[in-house]
């Protein structure tokens, strides 16, 4: 069994699609970060998105723990043109496509961006690498609301509309294990 701890970087007070832009989270609260160390298993591997919200989140909580090198498919969905603006912003220049985008994801995709079934496959093939390279292991996974959404639909084998409506807030911590039998869903956003 492999246990997958799956956390959401902290905040970027950002209001906008933040997919593949390179903003920092604001790690100011010490004590929450505490909180979310000293709650994860100490002999965990820590990897990260390489995205520098993900990267200083998983700096900020890896105390002892060994890190593995970034991952990019590890990454936020690819918004295209939809990268910093608003859902106003984007609902008023193409409201079908964003109604379509939001109401049936799947192969739906902002222009010049990933669809959810583009993303989910990148990201479950990074998840399944470390999965295999580390299996029997415990991985801290330090990323992205739609990363931990995407591995939460995986393993409740549900459809992506289900899992939207799931609040996965900033530094919080969502359980998975995986086995031979499959998979097992712990905790979802946990905030220690």
């Amino acid at each position: 069994m492999t246990r997958l701890f799956l956390v959401r970087h902290g905040p970027t007070h950002v209001k906008a699609m933040v997919g593949w832009s390179d903003v920092p989270a604001d790690l100011g609260d010490s004590a929450a970060l505490a909180r979310l160390s000293a709650h994860l298993p100490d002999t965990a591997l820590v990897v990260s998105s390489d995205l520098i919200r993900a990267v200083a989140t998983a700096d900020a909580i890896q105390g002892p723990r060994h890190r593995l090198p970034h991952l990019a498919g590890l990454r936020e969905f690819h918004f295209g043109s939809w990268e910093l603006r608003s859902a106003p912003e984007i609902e008023a220049a193409d409201p079908a496509l964003a109604r379509a985008y939001w109401d049936d994801p799947g192969d739906t995709r902002p222009p010049g961006g990933e669809s959810w079934n583009d993303g989910r496959q990148r990201m479950d093939a990074a998840i399944d690498a470390l999965l295999r390279d580390h299996a029997g292991g415990d991985l801290i996974v330090v990323a992205h609301f739609g990363l931990i959404l995407s591995q939460l639909q995986r393993a409740l084998a549900v459809p992506a509309a289900q899992v939207l409506a799931q609040p996965i807030d900033t530094l919080s911590v969502t359980a998975l294990e995986r086995s031979g039998t499959g998979w097992q869903v712990g905790a979802i956003n946990h905030r220690p």
